[in-house]
C-alpha cells in the first residue's frame, strides 16, 4: 500500500459515523509527528430513543389498497448527522487558515456518506483519502498504518 504524505500543519482525519479524530501533523513529511487537536463523539442511542413512531402507510391511487413505507434507519440518519456536522467543521478550519491541507481517512461507508457534504474548500485541501476504519486504534499505530 502506498503511504500519505502528510506536511507540517497537515491534518489527518480519522473517523467512522460514531468518532472523529482530527490529527495535525507537527512533524514534516519524512518525519511526522501526529497530535490529536480534536476528537469529536456522537453518542450511539438506542433506536427506540431515536424515534417510536411505526412506518407510515400509503394508500393506492386506483383501489383500496394500502401500502406501508419503509422503516426509518435512524441510526443512518445519526451518523449522516454527525459526519455532516464534521465536514462543516473542516470546511470552517480550511476556511479560516487553521489548515490548508486534509486527508480524510474513513470507514468505507462513512466515506459514502461525508463526500456530498464536503464544500469546494474541503475538496480543494483535501489531499487524499483511505477507506480504512482507524478510529479506534491509538494514534501511534493510526500514524505507523497511514504514513508509514
Amino acid at each position: 500500500m502506498n503511504k500519505i504524505k502528510l506536511g507540517t500543519g497537515g491534518w489527518l482525519v480519522v473517523c467512522d459515523g460514531r468518532k472523529a479524530l482530527i490529527l495535525e501533523n507537527l512533524g514534516d513529511s519524512l518525519y511526522p509527528n501526529l497530535h490529536t487537536r480534536e476528537v469529536r463523539e456522537h453518542p450511539e442511542l438506542s433506536t427506540s430513543a431515536q424515534g417510536t413512531d411505526a412506518p407510515g402507510t400509503v394508500h393506492a391511487s386506483i383501489g383500496g389498497g394500502r401500502s406501508s413505507l419503509e422503516q426509518t434507519d435512524w441510526h443512518d440518519e445519526s451518523e449522516r448527522t454527525f459526519l455532516k456536522a464534521l465536514a462543516d467543521r473542516l470546511d470552517h478550519a480550511v476556511t479560516t487558515g487553521e489548515t490548508s491541507a486534509l486527508t480524510m481517512v474513513a470507514s468505507p461507508r462513512a466515506l459514502g456518506m461525508i463526500r456530498p457534504a464536503y464544500s469546494a474548500a474541503v475538496r480543494k485541501a483535501l489531499h487524499g483519502e483511505l477507506g480504512k476504519d482507524l478510529v479506534k486504534l491509538p494514534v501511534y499505530e493510526i500514524e505507523k498504518q497511514v504514513l508509514g
